[in-house]
């Protein structure tokens, strides 16, 4: 794996910044992307609206009510998936081992890159400034022997900078890592690794395999290797998602159809964000439901045709849910996802998973 060379591109605050670059009255004002200032979330938020505390996913009348001059933005995503091809062409002059994650964000293995370049440090930095070139728009990257790291390593010198993890420095930085950073562990998995002690990579790497599978299951295999540094995945350039799903675990347990209702909402608009942004479209709604004694149902309905409005989704959601009430007991976590998607006849590939 050492002999690897993968970079991380993450655009930064891509749909703000596209929306900046082409209205000049909104360079420097903190911007939302999606909602309104009496509903919705935010889909994406500028580094000048982050600095108040708004985040993507976030319900618009907190985000105001944490930035009052804050300005909502109707998306415009027909222009960001058309500059996300722009760049993405720019990518393909390098390797053709390219795997999207988004419209912002792909791994790029470029161990025997295109252009006969030795250092992957080098690679990033031109394809950093093409990007701007031809975008004029900003991206940061991270560059490592797996993907993991490089993904870890992109965030380190944002905006518009790059960071580099290599098999000398892996561990120590693996080890100073607070667990609640870790790219894939969310804030409820985050807390049952504090309450069993562990707060750093170099916590869980003192951890043994057998009592990480017996608390996480197939996840505790991942998170010893991950802890040592060692991931093996290569950059798949084929990726195909089979479904698109999210959730979202609670801090105070949700106990009447109305609260579950509304807690529902900012998920499906997760989910349904994912497919407009995406062109994705699935048949089969799923609803998942874990309750306060950790037992968990799922409920799907197969639709005749695709999903092709978010109002769709929503209905057929909120439909399971209501035919499942009253449940005689609370819940802590609620999910929905899409599948028989419109990409299932291409390929076989793993679930994409939407942390909230």
């Amino acid at each position: 794996m050492g002999d690897r060379r993968i970079i991380h591109v993450d655009m930064d605050s891509y749909y703000c910044a596209v929306e900046q670059r082409d209205n000049p009255e909104l360079r420097g004002k903190p911007v939302a992307v999606g909602g309104s200032r009496e509903r919705g979330v935010v889909a994406a938020a500028s580094y000048e609206a982050r600095r108040f505390g708004v985040h993507s996913a976030m319900p618009s009348v907190t985000a105001r009510r944490k930035c009052p001059d804050l300005i909502f933005v109707k998306p415009r995503f027909d222009v960001y998936k058309q500059v996300s091809q722009q760049i993405r062409e720019i990518f393909f002059e390098y390797t053709p081992l390219v795997e999207p994650l988004s419209l912002d964000e792909a791994y790029l293995d470029v161990t025997e890159n295109l252009k006969g370049i030795q250092y992957a440090t080098q690679v990033a930095r031109e394809i950093r400034a093409r990007i701007w070139e031809e975008t004029r728009l900003t991206a940061s990257a991270g560059i490592s022997f797996q993907k993991f790291l490089s993904k870890m390593a992109s965030d380190q010198n944002k905006p518009n900078g790059q960071f580099v993890i290599t098999p000398e420095t892996a561990p120590a930085f693996l080890e100073a890592l607070p667990i609640k950073k870790f790219h894939g562990i969310g804030p409820a998995t985050a807390a049952k690794f504090n309450s069993l002690g562990i707060f750093t990579g170099l916590d869980l790497k003192a951890q043994s395999l057998e009592l990480l599978q017996e608390r996480f299951g197939k996840a505790g295999s991942y998170y010893y290797w991950l802890s040592r540094g060692i991931d093996g995945r290569p950059v798949r350039p084929d990726r195909i998602r089979k479904s698109v799903g999210a959730e979202n675990t609670f801090e105070k347990d949700l106990a009447t159809l109305e609260e579950m209702t509304a807690a529902l909402q900012p998920i499906i608009d997760k989910v349904w964000r994912y497919c407009e942004n995406s062109g994705v479209r699935g048949r089969t709604v799923t609803l998942k439901v874990k309750f306060s004694d950790f037992q968990q149902i799922t409920r799907s309905r197969t639709l005749p045709g695709m999903v092709e409005s978010r109002a769709t989704l929503d209905h057929t959601v909120i439909d399971l849910l209501a035919g499942e009430f009253p449940f005689g007991k609370s819940v802590r976590l609620l999910g929905t996802s899409l599948s028989s998607l419109n990409t299932d006849e291409e390929s076989e590939s793993p679930q994409l998973k939407l942390e909230l």
